[in-house]
């Protein structure tokens, strides 16, 4: 019976030809296997084939496929914060992040993926990073809730679920859109106007700064 082969560790050559170049390779390649598959499907070696790269670099960079995923959210945090720029109004903010099927489908597809497969908190990589980034957002409602522009009786957090729920409907629910509007929901114009209806919905429920 033949041994296994030793895992072998990517050749400085490899390291040090464009390290930045390479580990931005392997995180576009990332996306589009982790939008397609989720965490659970997605495979090193499809992510290494898609970025052009020997799979030993996705290991070397990120130390494999679960501190993979966890630049990824890392990555989303930093898009999140362009999204919500200051000065901006939470119906605009919500706006973006309804736009985002198509400036970022794979990321929003990811996301998605990540709720379908979930087992629980111990197989969640990215679960701490996630918690972070939204919960600033419910201080955000809970703040407006003190401020009285809010009724006391709703609970910010399921408001803020239901906000993200909404926004990502377009990649969550087409069949259910497509059925109702007899469109593409995936299409510029649709997307544009539903982004602009979440907008609208958030003025009128008192989220508007």
């Amino acid at each position: 019976m033949t041994s296994p082969r030793p895992r072998r560790s990517p050749a400085p050559q490899e390291r040090q030809r464009n390290p930045e170049r390479t580990r931005q390779r392997i995180l576009e390649a990332a996306a589009v296997e982790f939008a397609e598959h989720g965490f659970a499907g997605a495979r090193t070696r499809a992510i290494a084939s898609r970025a052009g790269v020997n799979q030993q670099l996705v290991s070397y960079y990120f130390g494999g496929k679960e501190g993979l995923y966890r630049a990824m959210s890392e990555q989303w945090a930093q898009r999140r914060d362009e999204l919500s720029p200051p000065g901006s109004s939470l119906p605009e903010q919500l706006r973006g992040y309804a736009m985002e099927t198509l400036r970022n489908p794979d990321g929003v597809r990811m996301f998605a993926w990540s709720g379908l497969q979930w087992t629980g908190p111990d197989d969640d990589p990215d679960r701490d990073t996630r918690t972070q980034m939204l919960g600033s957002g419910v201080a955000h409602l809970r703040a407006l809730q003190e401020a009285g522009r809010l009724p006391a009786e709703l609970d910010p957090v399921c408001l803020e679920i239901i906000l993200m729920a909404a926004c990502m409907a377009t990649t969550t629910l087409p069949h259910v859109i497509e059925g109702l509007v007899g469109a593409d929901p995936r299409s510029p114009e649709f997307v544009e106007h539903y982004a602009n209806q979440v907008a609208l919905l958030a003025r009128h429920i008192g989220l508007d700064d």
